[in-house]
């Protein structure tokens, strides 16, 4: 039998409740003064840490105070047994959470530090907050009484048929993180698949992969079909590429002069205009003897993919110039059509299933 609770026992519980609050007021000036100082870090890492502090340590507080009133009062070991499963509850509910947040926010640090792009893998950031929150609600009915044993033996079970009727679904999971763990393709790289599709890869979840093409619009990829397709990575093993310009000019040019010409355009190109690779050793190669002119290709450097539209529009603008002012020609296509007179055949109109043979017409 519990006995009666007194004025002191009110103002014992009280005090205990009021120093939980002070100290989850406290914690929480101590960790938003901690919050600015990360800011001022390289590592984001420490943004996450601090971040899910400021949420699980005041409510630790909060519930260590509500622990310690409870306590002080003279209640029944019933009501005691239940105030504190309910408190433990109520705190490894917020641990969960908090360490949801926190290791999932670790795990897309970690993989945006690696691909080294703005873009988020959240197929490992899902999966990972799925499992912290999974072993949060095991120890909660673990910390109620309820034993877990068989739910884990019916979930063992169970998935056998959830495996069966997801089958679509799971491929596509174990396919994007075949992707990602395999580092064939990382959230910023421009591809391009053999369907025609191409882009730079916003995300990667556990269905899906997004794909941003040079129009702006989304192209979503089923991970199953983009592991299976052939497929070109613009951004691997290096960003750098080297793209190919074709060129022409007459057969009365002096090509060493036209090969001069092309690499001082090539040089002013390299050095001026924002994507290129300066550092790159470009080259003018001749290649073929064409119907009218002499076939070129001019091999330039750019930083990344979509610089090459950038780099060829200047170069071709002010070698178009320069050729002009250097008195290079550029000849159109001209072909010479010579005609002989002979026999000429005139086939006859076919009705109905009449045939009629034709006959040569001779010129006068």
């Amino acid at each position: 039998m519990s006995r009666a609770v007194t004025v002191d026992d009110l103002a014992f519980a009280g005090i205990a409740l009021a120093a939980g609050l002070l100290a989850a007021f406290l914690a929480r000036a101590v960790l938003r003064w901690l919050a600015k100082h990360a800011d001022r870090t390289r590592w984001s890492g420490d943004d996450v840490i601090v971040e899910a502090l400021r949420r699980v340590v005041p409510w630790a507080a909060v519930v260590g105070g509500a622990a310690s009133a409870a306590a002080t009062l003279p209640l029944t070991r019933t009501v005691h047994t239940h105030v504190n499963q309910s408190l433990t509850v109520l705190l490894i509910f917020v641990c969960t959470l908090a360490a949801a947040r926190v290791i999932a926010g670790l795990v897309q640090t970690v993989t945006q530090s690696r691909s080294g792009v703005a873009g988020s893998a959240t197929i490992f950031v899902n999966i990972t907050r799925v499992l912290v929150l999974a072993i949060g609600f095991l120890v909660v009915l673990q910390t109620l009484g309820i034993s877990i044993a068989p739910m884990l033996t019916a979930l063992g079970v169970g998935g056998l048929a959830v495996a069966l009727a997801l089958q679509d679904t799971l491929a596509n999971l174990f396919a994007g993180i075949h992707i990602l763990a395999s580092k064939t393709v990382q959230p910023g790289d421009y591809i391009r698949l053999s369907s025609g599709e191409e882009g730079y890869v916003e995300d990667i979840n556990w269905r899906q992969t997004t794909v941003r093409a040079l129009s702006n619009n989304l192209v979503v990829i089923p991970n199953g079909q983009l592991a299976k397709a052939n497929m070109t990575n613009y951004m691997r093993p290096e960003q750098r590429l080297t793209i190919l310009v074709q060129a022409g000019v007459a057969y009365d040019s002096d090509l060493d002069q036209v090969e001069r010409v092309t690499m001082e355009v090539v040089a002013e190109v390299m050095t001026e205009i924002t994507g290129a690779v300066p550092e790159h050793e470009p080259a003018v190669r001749f290649h073929t003897f064409g119907d009218s002119r002499i076939g070129f290709t001019v091999i330039l450097g750019v930083g990344e993919f979509s610089d090459q539209y950038r780099i060829k529009h200047e170069f071709i603008k002010r070698l178009h110039r320069r050729y002009q002012r250097e008195g290079i020609r550029i000849p159109a296509p001209a072909r010479t059509v010579a005609l002989h007179q002979g026999a000429v055949v005139v086939p006859q109109q076919r009705t109905g299933r009449e045939q009629t043979d034709a006959h040569p017409v001779l010129p006068d």
